[in-house]
């Protein structure tokens, strides 16, 4: 019988190797979650508890800004981690919202047992780092490429990368041209 959270193994796997005992002590801390259409993970001013691995659907990362308009900052689609790391890690109010673009389900790694996972499983300190110098370099070349572009044209770029994502995401995006 295939694991519920086969993707995710699937995916640490691409980066490390764990066991199969380790895979089933790994998934003991796990749990899943599904999220309706505009639901919302995560709102401004909550405390994020959780890093959220998308089995399936897509998420999406705002904020609303002075005028009261939603901003999308990140999308985060299939295989894909996502989270308020700022809130998450000083357990501080977050200052965005994390709202499913369509029905989705995720897994979620809850922060009181992150620690006691990564002592136990050190090999996910590496793949947990691989991932977030892969976000980082990301974030950068994100914030160039917005500096380089005028708006609109930065706008129709991004919209025409993003169209494969989902189907959500894909409205989202004909939404900003």
């Amino acid at each position: 019988m295939s694991s519920p959270y086969a993707p995710l193994l699937a995916h640490i796997a691409r980066y490390v190797a764990l066991t199969p005992t380790e895979a089933d002590l790994l998934q003991t801390y796990l749990t899943r979650q599904t999220i309706a259409r505009k639901e919302h993970l995560l709102s401004e001013g909550q405390v994020c508890t959780a890093n959220y691995f998308v089995l399936r659907g897509c998420l999406r990362t705002y904020l609303v800004n002075e005028k009261g308009s939603e901003q999308t900052i990140l999308f985060g689609i299939e295989n894909w981690w996502l989270t308020d790391y700022a809130s998450l890690d000083m357990q501080t109010p977050s200052q965005f919202f994390i709202q499913a673009v369509e029905t989705t389900e995720v897994v979620l790694f809850e922060k009181r047992v992150q620690e006691e996972v990564l002592r136990q499983l050190p090999q996910l300190e590496r793949y947990f780092r691989i991932l977030l110098q892969k976000s980082a370099a990301a974030a950068l070349f994100r914030i160039k490429f917005l500096f380089s572009l005028s708006g609109r044209r930065a706008t129709i770029i991004s919209t025409a990368l993003f169209r494969g994502l989902c189907s959500g995401c894909r409205s989202i995006c004909w939404l900003l041209i």
